[in-house]
């Protein structure tokens, strides 16, 4: 298995595939298996890297708090690695929040990002609440209890659950919890104009509470493509993953059509288009 000693710890990561390179960034508690369907269906395009957080999985613990800088930090490094100058991001819920950190440090490193689910802060009560509960259940030591119900709300079957689940049982209490507590006090909203590569927005339609946080992204980002996804909620890696990945061969074809190792062009799924709500309809979220 692939490990990588990177910025004093241990990182595991997978590659699979060849052509222009995206690194998958997981959320708390979860691990790099959560991208399973994109590492299989993405890979015979791209080349797909995803790598468990350290402290989580089978990377090796932190001696340091884990902050979204130490994290971009391990990002850059895991880039040094496998010998890659430039590479997309795709975060994933709170990974998203580590994908800006890592574009508003390292703009040079990278394409662009794909965020799925993801906020550039958290400043509503209810996904605070969740944040906290799940903070206190871990200071309980209750570890098993938070990945079984967090590996439960992502599986789209129970053999999804228990991929995930036991792979997120395996991460170490106190870099969970600090993973967890980053998202509580992270904000870069004020400095998303610094960001000029472009950016791929996807959204659950259901997912009510992070349509504020779609509409902060896609409003001050100077270049961003905005989807909701119909009849899917947070999940869309797991519960969602043909259609996710079908936007993300079509947006990155579009600036990479000569880097894929497939190099036929696939078309763009049709979406419907649900309106952010009192912003004017822009023109990316118009159907593909």
């Amino acid at each position: 298995m692939p490990f990588a000693k990177i910025n004093g710890t241990t990182l595991y990561y997978k590659v699979k595939g060849y052509g222009v390179p995206i690194v998958f960034i997981h959320p708390p508690m979860l691990t790099s298996s959560n991208f399973a369907d994109q590492m299989k269906q993405l890979s015979g395009k791209y080349q797909v890297i995803a790598f468990d957080i350290r402290g989580h999985g089978q990377s090796g613990q932190s001696s340091e708090p884990l902050t979204y800088g130490l994290l971009a930090e391990d990002i850059r490094g895991l880039l040094d690695h496998l010998e890659l100058k430039k590479a997309y991001l795709c975060g994933y819920s709170t990974g998203g929040s580590v994908a800006l950190e890592a574009l508003l440090r390292y703009p040079d490193r990278f394409y662009g990002a794909i965020l799925i689910s993801g906020m550039s802060e958290l400043s509503d009560w209810y996904r605070r609440s969740e944040v906290w509960a799940a903070v206190g259940m871990m200071g309980l030591r209750a570890k098993r209890i938070v990945a079984a119900v967090i590996a439960l709300g992502n599986a789209n079957k129970w053999k999804t659950f228990r991929r995930l689940y036991r792979t997120a049982k395996e991460g170490q209490l106190r870099n969970v919890n600090d993973y967890f507590k980053c998202s509580l006090t992270y904000n870069c909203t004020e400095r998303l104009g610094q960001i000029q590569v472009p950016v791929l927005l996807l959204y659950g339609e259901k997912d009510k509470e992070f349509r504020r946080y779609a509409q902060i992204l896609h409003r001050r980002l100077p270049d961003s493509t905005l989807h909701f996804l119909p009849k899917v909620g947070h999940q869309l890696p797991t519960k969602s993953s043909a259609l996710v990945n079908a936007l993300i061969r079509h947006w990155i074809d579009e600036r990479h059509p000569w880097k894929t190792a497939d190099k036929s062009r696939q078309p763009a799924p049709s979406l419907p288009v649900f309106p952010l709500p009192d912003v004017p309809q822009a023109e990316e979220t118009t159907e593909v």
